[in-house]
Order: C-alpha cells, then structure tokens, then sequence
C-alpha cells in the first residue's frame, strides 16, 4: 500500500470513491438523502479539484486503485481533518492511522494541534479517533434538531 499526496491526475479516481462508498456508509447512519447532500457537496469534481489543487488531500492506493481519502483544511486557525475514508474491505489493516500520520505531515510547521469533525452518528469514526488521540471538545447541534446530525469535534496535540 502506497500513502501519498493526491495529485491533479487522482481527481477524478477520489470523486468515484467517494460516489461508489459515501452513501453507502452514511445512508443508514444519517439517511439517504442527507448521505446524498453530502456526497454533492464534498465529492463533486470541482471540490474534490480545489483541494487536491491546495495540496489539502492524501490518497492509500493499491495496484493504482485509490483505496483511502483523507483531506484536511482550516476552521478558522484550527487545521482540521475534512475527510477521512477508507474503503470497507481495506478496514483494520492500518489504512486509516496511515492517512492521518500522512496529513499531519502535510501540516504547516509549528502547528500544534489537530482537530478532526465528525456526524455523532458515526460511532465507528468516533472510537477510531479516540484511538487515534484525539478528544471530544464540543458538539455542535444540527439545526434541524436530528441529533444524529449533531458535529461532534476532536483534537489532538501533535
């Protein structure tokens, strides 16, 4: 397994992972129509484009198949883990610390933390990050009062 920067050529290669895997995670968590409002608002080729452009995305790939994403970006002065995907059949094999490790290089230097967002729904992205150091900080409550909705953000002292 190779885990590197994305580069302009893995564009389109990121966006059918993101359309063959996101909806099928997030449907029975948040629903289907909001798994759907996510994958046209964060896996779309002009987003997935900016960041890859930005130098914001990592990749795991086997035999040339893109098999992780991970994308960081800013929250205000905060660097923050946008994405974080792996793909269901690679699960438990060290893709997904190997992600995060390859992000946080990626990190301007002299930073200090690292936060991460997730749906509270998705408990499985939760225990890995606690795994993974990172602390609950706060909850943000989804205006629609689903509270599987509800942002749970994490950081983690580098």
């Amino acid at each position: 397994m190779l885990v590197r920067s994305a580069e302009r050529a893995d564009v389109a290669a990121i966006c059918q992972f993101g359309e063959a895997h996101i909806r099928p995670h997030y449907t029975p968590l948040i629903g289907a129509r909001a798994a759907d409002a996510q994958v046209r608002a964060w896996w779309s080729q002009v987003q997935i484009d900016a960041a890859v452009s930005e130098g914001l995305v990592v990749v795991a790939e086997v035999d040339g198949q893109v098999v992780g994403v991970g994308q960081r970006g800013l929250s205000g002065a905060d660097q923050v883990i946008y994405k974080l995907y792996v793909d269901p059949q690679r699960r438990g094999r060290g893709v997904g610390p190997r992600l995060v490790e390859a992000l946080i290089q990626q990190l301007p230097s002299g930073s200090v933390r690292l936060c991460v967002e997730h749906f509270a729904a998705n408990e499985r992205a939760g225990s890995f990050y606690e795994r993974e150091g990172f602390t609950t900080e706060r909850v943000e409550p989804n205006p629609t009062g689903d509270r599987a909705l509800d942002v749970v953000w994490r950081a983690r002292d580098l």
